[in-house]
């Protein structure tokens, strides 16, 4: 049977490392030993994953050498802020895929910029940790520049309800799971405020051309972006009662102060973070993202949630194209 380790015990690594281990050898990986011993204990991560069982076979531990050695496969659901310092504590020759979705904040690099080089790739999708974990169906995408690893890792981790395909566009996969955060923040927004089912379709809409726009300047392939890692993953963040950075949005429209919502989710909300990466990045590469730049000013506090509506609104008729 073979052997993968995920790290990080949050919602999505304790998610996708319980569902694996009815098919594979699976080492979850805590940092914080007292948390390690909390879930091997009781079989439960009620912080991040509440009411859910963690399967009797699921391994628990607090030490990265004994989690990693062995291993076909690491999975690292640690955030962006945390995949540079954590690839570097991994064995060389461990091949790595990581869930997380963004861009590192003050540098704006994408994940795979941040991990040396080795076998290596992303796994990105529309997937809420709490539905993984029940064991409702998923259709995920694994990208890799290596097409033979994205294949060969898709293979080992697709199975019973949890689907996943391969790509070699690792770019646009990694485009289409950042920008889509931005954009759950503005339906958020719009939701808050009231604007209706019509409004937040056009916003869905436009923002999926800004992040197909943005992924073919960076050299991303257009399919991938009306694939689940673009279309699919941005409809399920923008809609889904789940998703924290719509939760954002909602609060944001409420007037409620970002800190104070953001301690409310308990959670990342990489959307959050990504909002200024994404808009200095798209102006150096002169790119037009209207919702993004609307969005990074009602975070930075520069414009209020309403404003932000009229500026989009008031923007000067033009010819639909992505």
């Amino acid at each position: 049977m073979s052997r993968v380790a995920v790290l990080g015990a949050g919602a999505w690594g304790t998610a996708i490392a319980a569902v694996l281990s009815a098919r594979l050898e699976v080492t979850l990986w805590a940092r914080d030993p007292a948390q390690a011993e909390r879930l091997a204990g009781t079989r439960r991560n009620e912080r991040y994953l509440p009411g859910i069982e963690l399967p009797d076979a699921l391994g628990v531990t607090a030490d990265l050498s004994r989690a990693t050695k062995d291993v076909s496969l690491v999975l690292s659901a640690t955030p962006v802020a945390g995949l540079r310092e954590m690839a570097q504590e991994l064995p060389a020759d461990a091949p790595l895929v990581w869930l997380c979705k963004g861009f590192e904040e003050g540098t704006g690099l994408l994940p795979h910029q941040l991990v040396p080089q080795r076998r290596s790739g992303a796994l990105s999708g529309p997937s809420f940790a709490d539905e993984v974990a029940r064991g409702l169906p998923c259709a995920l995408t694994l990208a890799s520049r290596d097409e033979g690893f994205a294949r060969d890792a898709a293979a080992l981790l697709h199975g019973g309800r949890l689907r996943v395909y391969y790509s070699a566009d690792l770019v646009g996969v990694e485009i289409g799971g950042a920008v889509k955060n931005v954009m759950a923040i503005a339906a958020g927004i719009s939701d808050g405020l009231g604007l209706g089912q019509n409004a937040r379709a056009a916003l869905i809409t436009r923002g999926l051309a800004e992040i197909a726009r943005l992924g073919a300047a960076l050299g991303g392939k257009p399919e991938t972006f009306f694939g689940l890692a673009g279309a699919g993953d941005l409809i399920l963040t923008c809609t889904g009662e789940l998703s924290r950075n719509r939760r954002v949005g909602l609060g944001l429209a409420k007037g409620l102060p970002l800190q104070g919502i953001l301690a409310g989710l308990g959670h990342v909300a990489e959307g959050v973070r990504s909002a200024r990466e994404v808009l200095r990045l798209a102006q150096s590469k002169g790119v037009e993202m209207p919702v993004s730049e609307a969005v990074s000013a009602v975070l930075d506090g520069r414009l209020a949630p309403g404003a932000a509506v009229e500026r989009l609104l008031s923007r000067d008729p033009k010819q639909e194209r992505s």
